[in-house]
């Protein structure tokens, strides 16, 4: 705990009113926020790359817009970094029960049943009563979406099977075919959404986190891109000059020399 407290220690001095940090003082919750979202993406970079050394050093920097959050509350008398600490605890004991309760909760059931009931009644217990209440608008989007449709589904409110959600997503395509003839941007941008939102709840069907079946196929894009663009520099071609046949092709020989390489 020592090297927590320095950090504390740390943090109090940055916001030191009188000998702190100019620019430290100048932020709060709102301009720290996107620094915050940008650390936890970085966290996740460093897990995708198995760089271990990287991933410590990122999660120092997370633990450090913790830590700044909870000094700017303390600062205005609403809470400090101990009771984050001891909120996180009791809610951590409180929904496993099949771990820290009494023999005859540990006995009751599996893990995931306690863990949805104990959350359906803290959400009960809010003033928004909503099956939906509780799911962060901050989300990134396609994990937002995943949220919401199970969260619906859970109430009833869902497809009988991927037939379904095939169909609805045909639907959606249709709708958007009709839409860019319509050449109405917002419109174009609405069915959009729906035909994206059908996906993410065929994913869900599929037991896939799209967001992370949509990283996997960022990485694969780039790595193919890239060793097309490689191709064609050490032949001295450039894009700007070839054909869509010639670049389809390129493509496609960058696909069978990275699945021979790996």
């Amino acid at each position: 705990m020592k090297d927590i407290e320095k950090l504390l220690e740390i943090m109090a001095a940055l916001r030191d009113p009188q000998t702190g940090c100019p620019w430290d003082l100048e932020q709060d919750f709102s301009t720290i926020a996107p620094y915050t979202l940008e650390e936890a993406y970085e966290v996740a970079d460093a897990i995708a790359r198995d760089d271990m050394p990287a991933l410590r050093d990122e999660l120092g920097d997370l633990l450090f817009q913790v830590v700044f959050y909870a000094r700017m509350a303390e600062e205005l008398g609403h809470f400090d970094f101990a009771d984050i600490a001891a909120g996180i605890n009791n809610k951590m004991r409180r929904r496993h029960p099949h771990v820290f309760g009494d023999d005859f909760e540990r006995a009751a059931g599996a893990q995931h049943g306690s863990w949805e009931r104990i959350k359906a009644e803290e959400r009960a217990a809010d003033s928004d009563d909503s099956v939906l209440a509780g799911i962060a608008k901050a989300l990134p989007a396609l994990k937002r979406a995943q949220k919401l449709g199970k969260r619906a589904a859970n109430v009833g409110f869902d497809w009988r099977d991927r037939r379904g959600v095939r169909e609805k997503i045909q639907e959606e395509l249709d709708e958007l075919e009709d839409a860019v003839g319509s050449r109405e941007a917002a419109q174009i941008d609405e069915e959009f959404g729906d035909l994206l939102f059908a996906i993410v709840n065929m994913a869900r069907h599929l037991d896939v986190d799209p967001e992370k079946a949509l990283t996997a196929a960022n990485f694969k894009f780039e790595a193919r891109f890239r060793e097309m663009e490689r191709a064609l520099t050490a032949a001295r071609r450039r894009f700007k000059d070839e054909t869509l046949e010639s670049l389809d092709k390129e493509w496609r020989a960058a696909k069978r020399r990275l699945l021979e390489r790996f």
